[in-house]
């Protein structure tokens, strides 16, 4: 009796990959954004970074281990995650303590209310960054503009971003002036690329976001699956608008490097606890984030959208995972 075989729970597959390791691997995917942010804004925006990853870490720690009476789970990495990302969702210029309560709301409102890691059904980034928005308008939507690493913190001087500007003249008819004038404020897409534009952290610098996805994609932390549908969905849906009216519309490939949509396609949509399972189900909910993004971005009263989309799109990812379930190993399939 003393050679019991214990049995659990399925699945009996076993892989090489670890909580902590997958998300070492999401943090490294974001150093390149994190260090354009730096070059354009300054040490503001380490601050800033620093701020929110430790706030993250020190309230995941003391609510896991004074409330609800667990072993810490901090080693794991997702609160440096959850802190990196919602350092990404604000500007430079932003309070200490308005970064603490977004902190706060983060990981004590959004993740562990509901029982920490795998049990969250909304993203604790967004959702820290949405309550900072909706209780703090004017600081989250200050934008200092960026002077250089050199200067060693963010100007003094603000200026609005891309889409509140594309947002602002969308009625009047004069986008296509807009982005064709000399000296025109909104900026041109080499900056939108590069990064040299006002925004939050993770607003600027495209190329940093990208080399972000490809190295994810290489090391297989992501599939294809949710970045490719939302940004196909944007590019598509955009395109029709553009064809239709140039001049109160904006092209698609403007749409796509500009407002936090890499951001929140690469690395915020991906998340594994509140995205679908499923190939099929992963489209299904990109598709939705991208034709949520483009209404609210096009036709509703804020500029950027994303975060609402992916919010929205968390809340059906248990009903697409029930409805689009991968196929059951072993199970028969049926022909003609």
């Amino acid at each position: 009796m003393n050679k019991l075989l214990k049995i659990s729970p399925s699945p009996h597959v076993t892989g090489k990959e670890t909580t902590g390791k997958l998300m070492f691997g999401v943090v490294i995917a974001l150093l390149p954004a994190l260090a354009a942010t730096i070059w354009f804004f300054g040490w503001a925006a380490l601050l800033v970074t620093a701020v929110s990853v430790v706030s993250c870490v020190i309230f995941e720690f003391l609510i896991t281990k004074y409330i609800l009476k667990k072993t810490p789970t901090i080693n794991d990495g997702s609160a440096v995650v959850t802190g990196l990302l919602l350092a990404f969702c604000l500007p430079v210029n932003l309070p200490v303590w308005i970064i603490i309560i977004g902190a706060l709301v983060a990981i004590g409102v959004a993740k562990m209310t509901f029982g920490g890691l795998g049990n969250n059904p909304f993203n604790p980034a967004l959702v820290g960054r949405v309550f900072l928005f909706l209780s703090f308008p004017v600081q989250m939507t200050t934008w200092p503009v960026p002077r250089g690493f050199a200067t060693g913190y963010a100007d003094a001087e603000t200026g609005a971003t891309a889409l509140s500007i594309l947002n602002e003249n969308y009625d009047k008819g004069n986008i296509d002036s807009l982005l064709n004038t000399p000296g025109s404020e909104l900026p041109g897409y080499s900056q939108l690329f590069w990064g040299e534009m006002g925004g939050s952290l993770g607003e600027i610098a495209a190329f940093a976001l990208i080399l972000g996805l490809i190295y994810m994609l290489a090391k297989k932390i992501i599939t294809w699956h949710i970045p490719v549908s939302i940004l196909g969905t944007v590019a598509v849906f955009t395109a029709l608008l553009w064809l239709a009216n140039p001049s109160s519309n904006i092209d698609p490939l403007y749409h796509l490097m500009s407002g936090g949509l890499l951001l929140g396609a690469i690395f915020m949509a991906t998340d594994y606890v509140t995205s679908p399972m499923s190939g099929r189900g992963m489209i299904v909910y990109g598709i939705g984030i991208g034709v949520i993004t483009v209404l609210i971005r096009r036709f509703g009263a804020y500029p950027e959208g994303v975060q609402f989309a992916i919010l929205i799109m968390n809340a059906f990812t248990p009903l697409i995972n029930t409805y689009l379930k991968p196929v059951r190993f072993g199970e028969e399939v049926k022909h003609g």
